[in-house]
C-alpha cells in the first residue's frame, strides 16, 4: 500500500544544501506546524522544485511523511516574494522575521497565527506604506503576543499615552489590519525600548540575522 500524499500550505523558513542535488527545508505549515522536509533533486537545473525550495516561498507543498521528516515531491507556489529576496535591505528584515518564526514555532501545533503574521509582514515590506523599522517592531511585538508573552502597559506609569495605545493596538488587532498606522519619532523610540527590554527578558538567544539587520536599518 503506497503512502498517502499530503498537501501542506506554508512558507519556507530555511533551506540548506544536502548532498549533490538535494535540499533540506524547514517549512512553517498551516496543517502540521513547523516541519523538516527534503526536496530531492531541488538543486538540479531542470528541477520543478528549484524555485520553490527557497526561503520566503509560500506554496502548497505535496509531501510524503516519514518517521523524522517529510519528503516534498511537488509545490504549487502562491507567492515567491521574489522582489523581497532580491532587495538586500528588505531581505534582511525578511530573514529576521523567518528566524523569529523558526524560534517560536513547533511541529504538530496550530501555527496558523504565526504563518499569517509572516505572510502579512512580507507583504508590508513590499508595500512601502510604513517604514521598515516600524514593521520590524510590529512584527516583534505581535510574535510575542502570539506566543503568549507581551508587556502589560498601564497609563500613569511614565509612558506616553500614544505608546500605550500603539502597543495595545498591536496586541488586539487581527494580523490582516496590523500594518495600517504610523507613529511619531518619540513614540517609535519608546516602543522600541519597551520591546527590546521585553525580548531580552523572555528570549534566551540572539538572532544572527538581527546583527546584520542593525547595520543597515533605516
Amino acid at each position: 500500500m503506497s503512502a498517502e500524499r499530503l498537501k501542506l500550505t506554508g512558507m519556507v523558513l530555511l533551506a540548506a544544501p544536502v548532498g549533490d542535488y538535494d535540499k533540506r527545508l524547514v517549512i512553517l505549515t498551516k496543517e502540521r506546524g513547523r516541519i523538516s522536509a527534503f526536496a530531492r533533486g531541488a538543486r538540479r537545473q531542470n528541477s520543478p522544485m528549484i524555485a520553490a525550495a527557497n526561503p520566503f516561498c509560500f506554496a502548497e507543498f505535496e509531501c510524503y511523511e516519514g518517521r523524522d521528516s517529510y519528503t516534498v515531491v511537488k509545490a504549487s507556489v502562491k507567492n515567491y516574494f521574489r522582489e523581497l529576496a532580491e532587495h538586500p535591505v528588505l531581505a534582511g528584515y525578511g530573514f529576521y522575521f523567518l528566524e523569529i518564526a523558526n524560534y517560536y514555532t513547533r511541529e504538530n501545533l496550530d501555527e496558523t497565527p504565526m504563518l499569517k503574521l509572516l505572510y502579512q509582514s512580507m507583504r508590508a515590506l513590499l508595500s512601502g506604506k510604513i517604514s521598515n523599522r516600524l514593521i520590524r517592531r510590529i512584527f516583534e511585538m505581535k510574535a510575542m503576543v502570539i506566543n503568549g508573552e507581551y508587556p502589560v502597559m498601564e497609563q500613569g506609569k511614565g509612558y506616553d499615552d500614544s505608546t500605550i495605545y500603539a502597543l495595545s493596538f498591536i496586541t488586539t488587532t487581527p494580523v490582516e489590519r496590523l500594518y495600517t498606522f504610523q507613529v511619531t519619532e518619540p513614540v517609535y523610540y519608546e516602543m522600541a525600548g519597551i520591546i527590546d527590554a521585553f525580548m531580552r527578558k523572555h528570549i534566551d538567544r540572539t538572532f544572527k540575522s538581527l546583527e546584520i539587520l542593525q547595520l543597515m536599518e533605516d
